[in-house]
């Protein structure tokens, strides 16, 4: 309702309306556009109604863009079957890589956060970066209708798709965990494998990510560059279940 939404500075409506015009989206309700990016955090922290929060749009971008994606699929990859395209899917709409898409776009930038969640690393969290990208979509799609937020989907995942579709490595979990840590560091992750398997021609390859000496995550692989990718990933998984890990980690060093 309207006179329950967040009254918006002239610089917060302009930032807003200038992604819009980034995204070739004119006729998005702006105010609708700041609660997509509006975290109940921050709803909490200044004393307004949490159903302002972006949790409603991001129940709906979440459907409209499984639809979407899944549309797609079965369109473009005639000859792949339900199981494949299942996994295709999984990927496509999956958490981390829907944060890199909203990191690349830098929508975090926008976010409504408050204060802990901020300086918890809020606004590069994969899970809330993930929501935001998709609660965005629920906003276009309130405003625009499916057609637009379908090309505007497909303009902005379909270079995934393609490159999942094939099989390619999408997410540079490797990059994410170093620019992480580093934010909120200053240290770099060192990989090390901790043991190998199989004959020669078969080798499985065990990997440990680790920052100042303390384990972040592990993963194996047939060669040392899939188990390093495989360890980063599991560190971003655990902290994104363990947020202060980090902070533990230079806290213990000190």
């Amino acid at each position: 309702m309207a006179s329950d939404a967040l009254e918006l500075t002239p610089e917060r409506r302009q930032e807003l309306l200038e992604l819009c015009r980034s995204l070739d989206l004119p006729d998005v309700d702006v105010q609708q556009l700041n609660q997509a990016f509006t975290h109940r955090s921050f709803l909490n922290e200044h004393g307004f109604d949490e159903s302002l929060a972006n949790e409603r749009l991001e129940f709906l971008g979440d459907a409209v863009l499984g639809v979407i994606v899944t549309d797609y699929l079965f369109h473009h990859y005639p000859e792949l079957q339900e199981g494949q395209l299942s996994k295709i899917k999984s990927v496509v709409v999956s958490r981390r890589l829907l944060s890199r898409v909203a990191r690349h776009m830098d929508l975090g930038r926008l976010l409504l956060l408050g204060r802990g969640e901020d300086q918890t690393g809020g606004r590069i969290r994969p899970s809330i970066l993930a929501n935001l990208f998709e609660a965005l979509l629920g906003a276009v799609y309130l405003a625009c209708g499916l057609e637009t937020t379908r090309a505007l989907v497909l303009r902005l995942l379909s270079p995934e798709i393609h490159q999942v579709g094939s099989g390619e490595v999408v997410v540079d979990y490797k990059s994410m965990l170093q620019e992480l840590a580093q934010r909120r560091t200053g240290a770099i992750p060192r990989y090390r494998v901790t043991h190998t398997e199989g004959p020669d021609h078969d080798k499985v390859f065990a990997v440990e990510a680790r920052l100042l000496d303390h384990l972040l995550g592990a993963g194996s692989g047939k060669n040392k560059k899939t188990a390093e990718q495989r360890a980063a990933a599991d560190a971003l998984e655990r902290m994104n279940e363990h947020p202060g890990l980090l902070e533990e980690i230079m806290r213990g060093e000190n």
